[in-house]
């Protein structure tokens, strides 16, 4: 469908009609990907409405298109844009970016001195992240916030994180510093000219983040739970 017959808004309250919808599509997705936040109910989903620190994407008619909403860690010294959700038939459509947009902007507005951050394990977030003035960095550089870390357990990459002691993982890290970032423009084009060295950077931290944890059958081959994430991240 057209971006323009879609719209992307601050969430009211009479948004809460789609907060099952929300929350089961979140689930749904993380089960494929093998990924994902911890999962969240509807009731967490109408308290962030409540909050004013969610986005949503609707049709002109108002059917659900996309959702996504502020957390935020270390007393409000870093604030995350979470949950990020797509409806399937409108995925790949580009209304993922519109809604980054929105929310970045969002967070922007209420939390004007925060640095916000993100996870991800793809490269499409990765680009849309880079067109805001996100840039990659350590682990170090995110919150340490208990509460945050403690989202990661649901997550089927949960023993790598700790056996680094949760300064790597498959994720990459993103981070916007109010005081300290390069224009949108700046960050666009150093992605489009790297982006197959960031490909060649996720295939090899891959590798060498899940080598430890692959067994191996008495012939050498590799088994078990591990060997389904090398097909799932396409290694």
């Amino acid at each position: 469908m057209d971006n323009q017959q879609i719209i992307v808004r601050v969430a009211t309250p009479d948004d809460k009609v789609h907060s099952k919808t929300i929350t089961d599509e979140m689930e749904s997705s993380a089960m494929a990907r093998g990924t994902g936040i911890a999962k969240r109910s509807p009731e967490y989903i109408e308290q962030k409405i409540d909050e004013v620190k969610a986005v949503i994407a609707l049709t002109t008619d108002g059917k659900w298109v996309g959702f996504c909403y502020i957390e935020t860690w270390s007393h409000g010294e870093y604030v995350a844009n979470s949950g990020l959700i797509v409806a399937p038939e409108f995925r790949k459509s580009g209304v993922a970016k519109l809604i980054k947009q929105k929310i970045f902007n969002l967070s922007r507005q209420k939390y004007p001195e925060a640095k916000i951050f993100g996870l991800t394990t793809g490269l499409a977030v990765m680009k849309i992240n880079s067109d805001l003035g996100y840039e990659p960095v350590t682990y170090s550089e995110l919150t340490q916030d208990e509460a945050f870390w403690a989202g990661c357990k649901s997550c089927v990459n949960y023993d790598i994180l700790m056996s680094k002691d949760r300064k790597n993982c498959m994720c990459t890290a993103m981070l916007y510093d109010p005081k300290d970032h390069y224009e949108p423009e700046e960050t666009k084009e150093f992605f489009k000219e790297n982006v197959k060295g960031f490909e060649r950077l996720l295939r090899f931290k891959q590798w060498k983040l899940l080598r430890p944890f692959m067994k191996k059958d008495k012939d050498g081959n590799s088994t078990g739970r591990l060997k389904s994430l090398f097909h799932l991240f396409h290694l």
